[in-house]
């Protein structure tokens, strides 16, 4: 069982916050606390355990006040908390673990609370992530190297943890610019194979076109003396 496990065994209830973020475990959320239900529930979260769930919720688009029975988000972990002279907050937190809204219950809150069902990643041969975590890696390196030459940075390459497979995933599925659907998809994948296959196709389409990006950028920087023709049809 995994030390995320470890944390919210026992856990009976958790309060919701409901943003139309999502969150996936291992990557870190600054938030500005300023509701008066929301600043209770940080005040109770912190005398007790610092976790509360973070879901998927946009109020402009929903038919209902929560999110819907059945839906995964992201049990988050205050790590810090800067409160401000008039009772709001900035707080920093960090994924943890996922979980599906099993039902609401009455807490007697000005914040939902529901019971929830915590889950990881199934087992899968390691191999086949391994391979795959070196291929996502790598990808992800080549846009990272095409996006410092057409920034003009000299930022070092992110470091990546591809001895950790799940963790990657979700630490690249969040720097991915995509749709929500697509985020909560690879939230709710149970398959870290599965994820990664995906992220690496999604990848695998961007790398190419970051690259001659960065190539024609480099052209241009040299006012034409490259070499080549800068083709702009």
């Amino acid at each position: 069982m995994s030390e995320a496990f470890d944390k919210v065994r026992g856990l009976s209830e958790l309060p919701l916050f409901p943003l139309p973020v999502v969150l996936y475990p291992g990557t870190p959320l600054p938030l500005h606390v300023f509701e008066p239900r929301y600043r209770r529930m940080l005040s109770d979260v912190q005398a007790g355990n610092n976790m509360f769930g973070m879901v998927y919720f946009d109020v402009s688009e929903a038919e209902t006040d929560r999110p819907a029975v059945g839906q995964v988000g992201c049990v988050t972990e205050v790590v810090e908390v800067q409160t401000l002279d008039d009772g709001r907050s900035n707080i920093l937190t960090v994924g943890l673990i996922r979980y599906r809204i099993e039902e609401y219950v009455d807490a007697d809150e000005p914040y939902i609370v529901c019971r929830a069902s915590f889950f990881e990643d199934e087992r899968e041969d390691e191999r086949a992530l391994e391979r795959l975590a070196r291929q996502v890696s790598s990808l992800f390196v080549r846009i990272a190297r095409a996006m410092r030459t057409i920034n003009d940075e000299r930022t070092s390459l992110p470091d990546l943890p591809d001895s950790d497979p799940e963790r990657l995933s979700f630490l690249i599925a969040s720097a991915m610019e995509l749709d929500v659907e697509a985020k909560q998809e690879l939230l709710e994948t149970r398959s870290t194979i599965e994820r990664l296959t995906r992220i690496s196709a999604l990848l695998g389409q961007a790398a190419t076109g970051y690259e001659e990006r960065a190539r024609v950028h480099g052209v241009a920087k040299s006012n034409g003396h490259a070499g080549k023709k800068l083709d702009l049809e």
